[in-house]
């Protein structure tokens, strides 16, 4: 009788962790790759920033604040332009 009880407790054990296979290690895996993501995009916008931020104060130091807006949106429309061209030809 004793020898039945740890059968039935290692087949429920066996089950159990057939079912937290099938569906708690997953969802852990998918919480912690949506987690690095989150962290690695705002890493990457926070570098972004600083870096325009530098760009920005470079030219306003060589130029006047005036002259720097101009070089970035002169940068930033022509970045524009050739992302509009591009789509252009590939219609």
């Amino acid at each position: 009788m004793h020898e039945y009880a740890i059968k039935f407790a290692e087949l429920l054990e066996q089950v159990a962790q057939k079912v937290r296979s099938m569906t708690v290690d997953r969802v852990a895996y998918g919480v912690k790759l949506t987690g690095l993501g989150i962290l690695t995009l705002t890493m990457a916008f926070t570098a972004l920033t600083f870096l325009m931020w530098a760009i920005f104060g470079a030219l306003e130091i060589s130029l006047t604040t005036a002259g720097a807006f101009a070089v970035l949106g002169a940068l930033l429309l022509g970045v524009g332009g050739y992302f509009w061209f591009k789509r252009l030809e590939e219609e």
